[in-house]
C-alpha cells in the first residue's frame, strides 16, 4: 500500500503529521499531487476546538498542484497538468448550486466546503478531489505556484465580500482588519470602483500591504479611534459599505457605527461567540441597513475568473506569502502562524 505524509486533527490543541494511503479516484473524482498549499484562519479556529471537526480527518483547503490520476467520467483534463481547486467544492447538480449559492451545496450551511471539514483536505502529499469536472482548474502558462496560492480560499473570499457589499464606482469603503482576507477585501474594493478606501488594523506592516493593494487611507486603531476618524473622513455621512474581515463583536459593530442610513455591512468574519446587535447603531432596525454574509465562492468558473484576475496583472497577491515551511514541519508552522510570529501574513507549505 502506497501512504503519503498528511496533516491530521487529532483533538483541540493537537495537530500532527501521519502517514496516510493515498486516495484512489473514483467515478467523477480526482487525484491530485499537491505542490503548494497553506494554513489558513479557519484552520487555526479548528485546531483551537472553535470548529469542530472529527478526529482524524486531515485538514486545509487550499489546494495547489497537479493531476496525479483522474477517475471514470472526467474527461477533459491531463495527468500532470497543474491546476487550482477552489476551497468550495460544489456539486453543480443539486438545488442551491442550480440557485446560484454553490457555497452552500447540500442544502445546509457551508455545505460546499467540503476539504478539512468534512473530507480529508489539502495539507497532505495527495488529495482526492470530488466532483472534479465543477472544480479543476488548469493554471495558465507563466504562473507560480505562489501567484495563484491565494486564489482557492482568500482571494476569493475577499473579492467576494467587495461583491456581495455592492461596491459601486465611487463608494466610499472601510474594511476593518488587514490580514489576508481583509487585504483582498481591500483589492476587491479598488477593482470594484470605490474611490475612498479606508483600512484599520493595528500591525503596521500590514497597513502598509493595504496601501499597495488599494487603500487610499489607513487607520492605526492602536493609535486613533476608528470610527471617529472615519466618521470625520466621511464628513459624517459614514460609509456606503462596511466589510468586517476578523470575526469579532468589536469589529462587527464598529462597521454599523461607521455605515450610514441604507449603507451594507459585508461580513466575512468567522464568529466564534454570540454576536449582538447594538441597538442605536442599528437604528432599532429602522436604518435601511443591509447585512450579507459570504462564504468563499467557489467551482471552476470562479477559479478561472480569478486566474485571470492574477494573469493580467491587475492585482499581485504573491507578496503575501511571507514564510515557507516543508510539510514535515506543519506542527511548528502552525505554531508560527496561529501566534502570528514575525510578522506573517501567509505561510507556503511544500510537500
Amino acid at each position: 500500500m502506497r501512504t503519503m505524509k498528511a496533516a491530521v486533527f487529532i483533538r483541540p490543541g493537537k495537530i500532527a503529521l501521519e502517514d496516510r494511503p493515498i486516495p484512489t479516484a473514483g467515478p467523477g473524482e480526482a487525484l491530485m499531487r499537491i505542490t503548494t498549499t497553506t494554513i489558513c484562519g479557519t484552520d487555526i479556529h479548528i485546531l483551537k476546538g472553535e470548529y469542530p471537526v472529527a478526529p482524524g480527518r486531515i485538514i486545509g483547503h487550499e489546494p495547489v498542484g497537479v493531476i496525479a490520476d483522474l477517475g471514470p467520467g472526467v474527461t477533459g483534463y491531463d495527468i500532470g497538468q497543474r491546476v487550482v481547486v477552489g476551497a468550495i467544492t460544489p456539486c453543480g447538480q443539486c438545488h442551491p448550486c442550480l440557485d446560484g449559492h454553490q457555497s452552500q451545496c447540500g442544502g445546509k450551511a457551508a455545505g460546499g466546503w467540503r476539504f478539512g471539514n468534512t473530507i480529508d483536505g489539502s495539507q497532505a502529499e495527495y488529495m482526492l478531489v470530488p466532483n472534479a469536472m465543477a472544480n479543476l482548474e488548469a493554471i495558465p502558462e507563466g504562473l507560480s505556484d505562489e501567484q495563484v496560492l491565494m486564489c482557492p480560499d482568500i482571494m476569493s473570499t475577499g473579492f467576494g465580500g467587495a461583491e456581495s457589499g455592492g461596491i459601486k464606482i465611487g463608494d466610499m469603503v472601510v474594511i476593518f482588519a488587514q490580514g489576508p482576507i481583509g487585504l483582498c477585501a481591500t483589492a476587491g474594493a479598488k477593482l470594484k470602483g470605490a474611490s475612498l478606501i479606508i483600512a484599520v488594523d493595528g500591525v503596521s506592516s500590514r497597513l502598509e500591504v493595504a496601501k499597495r493593494l488599494g487603500a487610499d487611507v489607513t487607520i492605526d486603531y492602536t493609535k486613533t479611534d476608528p470610527v471617529a476618524e472615519i466618521m470625520r473622513l466621511t464628513e459624517g455621512r459614514g460609509v456606503d459599505v462596511a466589510i468586517e474581515a476578523l470575526g469579532t463583536q468589536q469589529t462587527f459593530e464598529s462597521c454599523l457605527r461607521v455605515l450610514k442610513p441604507g449603507g451594507t455591512l459585508s461580513s466575512l468574519g468567522v464568529y466564534s461567540g454570540k454576536l449582538t446587535m447594538p441597538l442605536e447603531a442599528f437604528a432599532a432596525g429602522l436604518g435601511d441597513h443591509k447585512i450579507v454574509t459570504t462564504l468563499c465562492p467557489g467551482g471552476k468558473e470562479r477559479m478561472r475568473r480569478l486566474l485571470n484576475v492574477v494573469a493580467s496583472g491587475r492585482v499581485d497577491l504573491k507578496p503575501m506569502v511571507t514564510h515557507r515551511f516543508k510539510l514535515a514541519d506543519i506542527e511548528q508552522a502552525y505554531d508560527f502562524f496561529g501566534n502570528q510570529r514575525d510578522g506573517v501574513l501567509k505561510v507556503a507549505i511544500t510537500p
